[in-house]
C-alpha cells in the first residue's frame, strides 16, 4: 500500500525524533514546564501590583504619622473621628451616612 504523500526524510530522522519528544517532555510533562511557567509569570504580576499598592499604603500611612507627630489638630481629629474620643462635658451623636 502506497502512502498518497511523501513523508518529508527530516521527520523520519532519529535525531529529529528525539529532539522532538525532549521538548514535548520539557514543555508538557517537567515540573517546571510551560503551564507553570505562565501560572507563576500570572502569579507574580499579582504581586507586582499588590507591592505598588501597598508601597502606596505605606507613603500615605507615613504621611499620617507625620502629621499625627507635628500637628495637634490634626491628632485632635483623627482622635475624634477614628476613635470617638470627647472632650469632657461634651455629648457627640453618631449620625450614620445615608446611601446614595
Amino acid at each position: 500500500m502506497r502512502f498518497p504523500f511523501r513523508i518529508p526524510a527530516f521527520i523520519t530522522n532519529k535525531y529529529f525524533i528525539a529532539t522532538a519528544a525532549v521538548l514535548v517532555w520539557i514543555l508538557f510533562f517537567d515540573t517546571n514546564n510551560l503551564i507553570f511557567q505562565f501560572r507563576l509569570h500570572r502569579q507574580y504580576r499579582n504581586l507586582q501590583k499588590e507591592k505598588q499598592y501597598l508601597s502606596q499604603e505605606i507613603a500615605r500611612d507615613s504621611i499620617s504619622i507625620l502629621n499625627l507627630k507635628t500637628d495637634p489638630d490634626y491628632l485632635e481629629r483623627f482622635a475624634r473621628e477614628r476613635y470617638f474620643m470627647k472632650r469632657e462635658n461634651e455629648v457627640i451623636y453618631i449620625v450614620p451616612e445615608k446611601p446614595n
